[in-house]
């Protein structure tokens, strides 16, 4: 399929929410314009011409090639990492974002429906806003998750936006518990960490083990990058105050 409009990618270098619009555009073999968004000091034009909320990442589709700092009216906007990934399933079908089989799309939308909310959850309960008991709430996600996996494969056999919606978030969890990075006690990464790598996580892990290593996300992933990105978010740091 011959790709129709231009695409610009509005996003922040260490974003899972944007990583996963990246491995989309990768697998979709698109073309497009990349555009970093400094979070701690955000341009005025971007909530104004791109996301009204202010949030990355968000995309420019159509009308004429622009500079991203003015895009085009003719253009759409389009925010929500999800909903870009499904728009990205609708516009390059041919990627196999989505399968083509009716009931295995609804089981991809179903997975991450179910998978989402209670992952992002954990995540920002047990690394950003650390209180007694955060840490269940991360293992519970893992409990959950490997619960939803097949035996072998991908979230729903084939790769598919299943996985690209899952697999940022969990590869950076098991990134920051490895380091002992986040607002929890010095060393509970780390117990965390080994609990993720032991038997009781022995589906979860291998499924963390083969989405790294999926062509596009290798492609769009690099970990060194990544660390020394997370190392200098203040949100992380144990005497800094949380996000609201």
């Amino acid at each position: 399929m011959v790709q129709k409009g231009q695409i610009t990618l509005y996003n922040n270098g260490n974003s899972p929410f944007g990583h996963r619009v990246e491995i989309a555009l990768a697998q979709a073999k698109a073309e497009y314009t990349s555009y970093i968004i400094n979070l701690a000091d955000k341009p005025a034009w971007y909530a104004e011409k791109v996301n009204p909320v202010g949030k990355i990442p968000a995309i420019t589709y159509g009308g004429p090639k622009c500079s991203p700092e003015d895009p085009s009216p003719e253009s759409a906007k389009i925010n929500e990492s999800l909903v870009i990934l499904e728009f990205l399933a609708d516009l390059f079908p041919e990627a196999g974002l989505l399968p083509s089989d009716p009931v295995a799309r609804a089981q991809a939308r179903l997975f991450v429906a179910a998978t989402d909310g209670p992952l992002f959850e954990g995540f920002r309960a047990f690394f950003f806003q650390y209180a007694e008991g955060s840490d269940q709430t991360l293992l519970k996600a893992f409990q959950m998750i490997q619960g939803r996996l097949p035996p072998t494969g991908f979230a729903i056999g084939e790769w598919s936006n299943a996985d690209i919606a899952t697999a940022p978030m969990l590869v950076r969890i098991r990134l920051l518990l490895k380091h002992d990075m986040g607002k929890y006690p010095v060393g509970e990464g780390v117990k965390l960490f080994e609990i993720l790598q032991g038997p009781k996580f022995a589906r979860l892990t291998k499924y963390i083990d083969d989405v790294q290593q999926w062509p596009t996300f290798k492609s769009t992933w690099d970990e060194a990058k990544s660390i020394e990105s997370w190392k200098k978010n203040p949100y992380l740091m144990r005497n800094a105050q949380p996000p609201q």
